[in-house]
């Protein structure tokens, strides 16, 4: 089966910039398919996750934490919408935290920053790696995505929920 690659924390605001596009034809060995800018691949031949991991690190020009996961359990989530029981708005987003190792912790759910007052961001459950969520477009709520590596003791990196059913789509192709 595939596996889906998510950089953390590249292509944005000028910081750890590349070419997603160039990258996956670097790898096109591993028939490899870019999604976006945010470094998000599908990997459709089989290859280890080590092997994986030694030519990001060969090819990118920087150092960047990597979540690597099952394609099948990307097509697992998609198929269950963790969304569907929640209200959807204009002006929320709803997006999946991929944790690139094991958590550390687990808070309660569903849980809200900030605590008290109206939300700005709901961690509504936790699907094996996947963090599942949504925020407000307010500039205060971006701030507490940050938080979300401190709720489980280990770095994430978010995709909106439209990348993720983009992803699904390219592993069901």
């Amino acid at each position: 089966m595939a596996l889906v690659v998510l950089l953390r924390g590249v292509n944005v605001g000028g910081h750890r910039t590349f070419r997603p596009a160039k990258l996956a034809a670097q790898l096109k060995q591993f028939d490899v398919v870019n999604i976006g800018a945010a470094g998000t691949f599908v990997v459709r031949k089989p290859v280890s996750q080590a092997k994986l991991r030694a030519e990001l690190a060969r090819l990118l020009p920087f150092e960047t934490e990597t979540a690597i996961v099952q394609g099948r359990d990307v097509l697992a989530l998609t198929a269950r919408d963790p969304f569907a029981r929640h209200t959807s708005s204009p002006d929320v987003v709803c997006f999946v935290s991929v944790l690139v190792a094991r958590a550390r912790i687990e808070p309660a759910y569903p849980f809200t920053l900030p605590v008290e007052g109206k939300w700005l961001l709901r961690i509504i459950a936790r699907d094996g790696p996947f963090v599942i969520g949504q925020y407000r477009r307010e500039m205060k709520a971006i701030s507490h995505l940050g938080t979300i590596d401190k709720l489980f003791g280990r770095p994430v990196t978010t995709r909106n929920w439209n990348t993720v059913t983009a992803i699904a789509k390219v592993l069901g192709d």
